[in-house]
């Protein structure tokens, strides 16, 4: 962990690629791995420079090609994978029995996400975005603990966006009550709100538990994936898909640049609870440093009561 002075030199310099340190006897898990995605790019970095990589994806096709891109550009990463449907309570207790079989962890990336999607209740009765936004992350997290903590400082990063601070309330109501009215945009707001909480009472938590884990998010600016088009249309194709991408991409800058504030807040030297982000103007794009949250983010009983509350939706109580 950084001191006060290393986190304002992290907070002013510029961070590039070339920062990363060798992650050699490093073993991660990164979910949402799409190939072209944040989460294929992060992976891939991190394969590059020797980290054993668990991909985490919805299905083993998807999975199979992720694994592919990968290896066409480092023909010797070493790499595993994992089967979970995040929005699935069920399918997370599985997957999370599933990866210690592979061994002890160092990072755990939360990149997996959905946005704005037409409303829909999962299979545990929870809206989509909650539940594959915030709910999955924070019992995956829960069920992986014991494997973090196992060695001597491992790191979860959570993938916030933006959007965190367009919320105006944190999404404390119960989250398998039934609701008048469905805003996708607002809701999707309050999930990514829900991201940067998580991720400071993760760090509170861990430090007064004496955990040797960090907690650390980020955030893309706009980066030209296929996620607005998936959720709007729920599709990556047809015509208004690709009409939506095309517009998303001319405004933003590419997935791989988009990874840059994730790779930071995993491999760089910084204190729990920072958050990355691009540098240009409004943190759209541009090289990643630490950037500021909303207020509501650092709402330290917002944070508590959000972990309450998910602790009791999960059914899990950690750490």
């Amino acid at each position: 962990m950084t001191s006060p002075a290393g986190a304002a030199d992290a907070a002013d310099a510029a961070w590039s690629l070339d920062d990363v340190p060798d992650q050699s006897g490093r073993r991660v898990v990164v979910t949402g791995v799409s190939v072209g995605g944040l989460g294929h790019h992060t992976a891939l970095e991190l394969a590059r420079r020797g980290a054993t990589v668990v991909l985490a994806g919805r299905t083993p096709a998807k999975l199979a090609e992720a694994r592919a891109a990968i290896r066409a550009e480092v023909p010797a990463a070493d790499l595993e994978q994992v089967v979970v449907d995040l929005a699935d309570l069920t399918s997370v207790r599985s997957a999370a029995a599933e990866v210690p079989r592979l061994g002890a962890l160092d990072l755990l990336v939360h990149n997996a996400g959905v946005m704005a999607p037409p409303h829909r209740r999962t299979a545990d009765g929870l809206e989509l975005q909650l539940a594959t936004n915030h709910l999955g992350p924070f019992l995956l997290t829960g069920l992986l603990l014991p494997h973090l903590v196992a060695g001597t400082g491992a790191r979860v990063v959570t993938v916030s966006s933006l959007m965190h601070r367009l919320a105006r309330r944190a999404p404390l109501d119960e989250p398998r009550a039934a609701r008048a009215r469905y805003q996708r945009w607002p809701v999707y707001a309050r999930t990514k709100l829900a991201n940067l909480l998580f991720t400071a009472e993760l760090e509170r938590r861990a430090r007064a538990a004496g955990l040797p884990l960090t907690a650390t998010a980020a955030h893309p600016g706009i980066a030209a994936t296929h996620l607005a088009a998936n959720g709007r249309y729920g599709t990556t194709h047809g015509v208004r898909a690709s009409v939506l991408h095309a517009a998303v991409g001319a405004v933003s800058q590419s997935p791989a640049a988009g990874a840059l504030p994730t790779l930071m807040a995993a491999t760089a030297d910084l204190p729990g609870d920072s958050f990355c982000g691009p540098s240009g103007p409004r943190e759209l794009a541009g090289p990643p440093r630490l950037v500021g949250r909303s207020a509501l983010a650092q709402d330290a009983e917002a944070a508590r009561a959000l972990w309450e509350l998910s602790e009791r939706t999960v059914g899990l109580t950690w750490p």
